[in-house]
């Protein structure tokens, strides 16, 4: 069992619910950390490796609830919540104009959402989707993670040019913004993201995970 608070609450997460509106989703109370992110950005597989669970994001999604926000519980005041993909390009227009009215309805609406934590490839970074949650995040003031993923499919100096660069161009962006390289199959970045999680959770040092 890990030692690390957070670490110890993540891995208490279990699925929670699904909801298409934000009229269904759980009581707007405690503290919320949202996972967004184009379609095949590495979301499910970045939930299941900071949970420590292999396929939490991906046995709570029976087909049909792709188009769902789907929520996680770490306790009674703290949840995760995987957005829908984005950007899929089997999917109509008419649907993809649906999930994006849904997602910019949560965002907006959701008091407890204390944090946002945006996935991209770490070979397609910066697409419009991306640009539309960071436009979100600087009107908003709402804090914005990058999680740039699949690190490990370039060379390190590779990666570490590729975040630089990221950073270089959102350098005045006016979000409150952090950014970092990440691989759910290597665990690289575990250690920052949780970081991260733990204090957009409010979990205190000595939080004791519920029976």
């Amino acid at each position: 069992m890990p030692q690390d608070p957070t670490q110890r609450l993540l891995h208490q997460a279990h699925f929670l619910k699904s909801a298409q509106t934000v009229e269904q989703c759980p009581p707007d109370e405690g503290f919320e950390v949202a996972f967004a992110g184009r379609s095949n950005a590495g979301k499910s597989s970045a939930i299941n490796r900071l949970t420590g669970q292999r396929a939490l994001a991906r046995t709570s999604k029976t087909p049909g609830r792709t188009q769902l926000l789907n929520f996680f519980e770490l306790d009674e005041q703290r949840r995760l919540v995987d957005l829908p993909g984005y950007g899929y390009a089997k999917v109509d227009k008419q649907t993809r104009m649906q999930w994006q009215r849904h997602l910019d309805d949560y965002l907006a609406r959701r008091r407890c959402l204390t944090g946002l934590v945006l996935l991209m490839d770490i070979r397609h970074p910066l697409k419009d989707f991306d640009r539309l949650i960071l436009d979100w995040s600087a009107q908003a003031g709402m804090p914005l993670h990058l999680l740039i993923t699949k690190a490990d499919k370039l060379k390190f100096g590779a990666a570490k040019s590729t975040l630089l660069q990221i950073r270089k161009t959102l350098k005045d962006h006016p979000a409150p913004l952090t950014a970092q390289l990440f691989s759910a199959t290597a665990g690289t970045g575990c250690d920052e993201a949780w970081a991260r999680l733990g204090d957009w959770l409010r979990v205190p040092p000595d939080e004791k995970p519920s029976a």
